[in-house]
């Protein structure tokens, strides 16, 4: 902290989602943005070099995907506190996000003062979370997950963060070999990753994995 102010730094690829957020935190008294970078690499680089006391950051990111950095900046920053602000559904992302390290998950549909109450909360490094996924996650310990079905039920949520990413993509209709080039992984990683969800998901077959990844997003858009 420099001047009495909280230092927010943002991690977001789309400038004009970042004038927007920007702008909210200039409404707030006692912070301001010390920086920002649009992929995870200058992120990493320049949130050290701001100094910064809290850092948002989106999902989707020109280089990885932002639960990778989230888990980085814990590993690094342990006692950052970083909110994810993100177009994706909490549903698939938040529990995600928050067991790699985040403090608090809000989506960008919601209104600006929802958004400015997640900021507060999280730069006082508290839980910020929606009522929604408050309940979810007490259902789950209570009762943990008895989905039996795959497309948008819990059965999804067995999938480790990288599973799911590869899930992800076969839903958008990538080839494996495109999946291991956008991830700059092997063809046989990526088969690994197909045949642990095929088990996870009680599947039959890769074919039959594809279909119910196409399924998932048009369920889940």
């Amino acid at each position: 902290m420099k001047n009495g102010k909280k230092r927010i730094y943002i991690v977001e690829d789309h400038p004009i989602m970042r004038d927007g957020i920007i702008r909210l935190i200039d409404l707030e008294a006692g912070m301001e943005v010390c920086g920002s970078a649009g992929s995870c690499t200058r992120a990493l680089e320049g949130i050290e070099k701001a100094e910064a006391d809290m850092v948002i950051v989106d999902l989707s990111l020109n280089d990885r995907n932002g639960i990778d950095l989230i888990k980085d900046l814990k590993a690094r920053f342990m006692d950052l506190p970083v909110l994810v602000l993100s177009m994706h559904h909490e549903d698939y992302f938040a529990q995600r996000a928050l067991r790699a390290g985040a403090r608090g998950y809000v989506m960008k549909s919601e209104t600006g003062e929802t958004v400015r109450k997640a900021i507060r909360e999280v730069s006082r490094n508290r839980l910020f979370i929606s009522d929604k996924i408050k309940n979810k996650m007490i259902d789950q310990m209570i009762n943990g997950n008895s989905g039996s079905v795959v497309a948008g039920t819990p059965l999804i949520e067995r999938l480790s963060d990288r599973e799911f990413e590869v899930f992800r993509y076969l839903s958008e209709g990538y080839k494996p070999a495109e999946i291991a080039e956008k991830l700059n992984l092997s063809i046989k990683t990526i088969d690994t990753y197909r045949s642990r969800m095929k088990e996870k998901l009680g599947l039959n077959s890769f074919s039959e994995l594809t279909r119910q990844a196409i399924l998932w997003m048009n369920i889940n858009p």
